[in-house]
């Protein structure tokens, strides 16, 4: 019979504490690297320029982050919490009124941002010649619009649709969204691109959908 004696299994050590003034760092690293990226591209920026441009050294960044990758993957999933939370919000205000009113609240919601949508085009082409750095995208987007599609059947529910395919007018919106940015962002200030963009998103939800009376 053994005679050692049994030992608890090692606990992790607890998480550290997030002071004030490293959030204070954090935030100042996340908008400062989303300016260095938009304005240099996201394969020629390097962590001395996000750090030069918010005053920090190399030590404070990688206080805060691995990598430039780790660094806009928690940029993003803040912008996406941010940007579900403004969805839903105008989403529950839809009432039992017609179709274009869930649209619109949510376009409302979703701005077309050309500093973020470059960075996120060119972080998207990086991820896509990154096998495991394309699973991690590829699964947070699956859970926004997991997070999201609720509150749009929800608010198309009480315009009188059922949703059929969730998954595929998860995947039509996404596709629509993407496609008319580009539109909006490369003739701003139209009011004609803009409204074939309500249009389509109008077009989809009902080809995704049927009447429930």
């Amino acid at each position: 019979m053994s005679t050692a004696t049994a030992t608890a299994p090692a606990q992790p050590p607890p998480p550290k504490r997030v002071t004030t003034r490293r959030a204070r760092t954090r935030r100042r690293l996340l908008d400062s690297a989303l300016e260095v990226f938009a304005e240099e591209g996201f394969g020629r920026s390097t962590v001395e320029q996000v750090c030069e441009r918010a005053g920090y050294t190399r030590g404070a960044f990688y206080s805060n982050f691995t990598s430039l990758d780790e660094l806009f993957l928690a940029m993003w999933e803040e912008r996406s919490t941010r940007l579900l939370a403004d969805v839903r919000a105008a989403l529950d205000e839809v009432s039992a009124a017609a179709p274009e009113d869930a649209v619109r609240a949510a376009l409302r919601a979703i701005p077309v941002d050309d500093a973020w949508y470059r960075v996120t085009a060119e972080f998207t082409a990086h991820a896509l010649r990154n096998p495991a750095l394309r699973r991690v995208m590829a699964a947070r987007e699956q859970a926004i619009q997991d997070a999201v599609l609720p509150a749009v059947v929800a608010a198309l529910g009480r315009t009188g649709r059922r949703v059929t395919d969730e998954d595929a007018l998860g995947q039509a919106l996404v596709a629509v969204h993407d496609g008319t940015a580009v539109q909006v962002l490369l003739d701003p200030g139209s009011e004609a691109v803009l409204a074939r963009r309500e249009t389509l998103f109008l077009h989809v939800l009902q080809a995704y959908s049927t009447a429930t009376s």
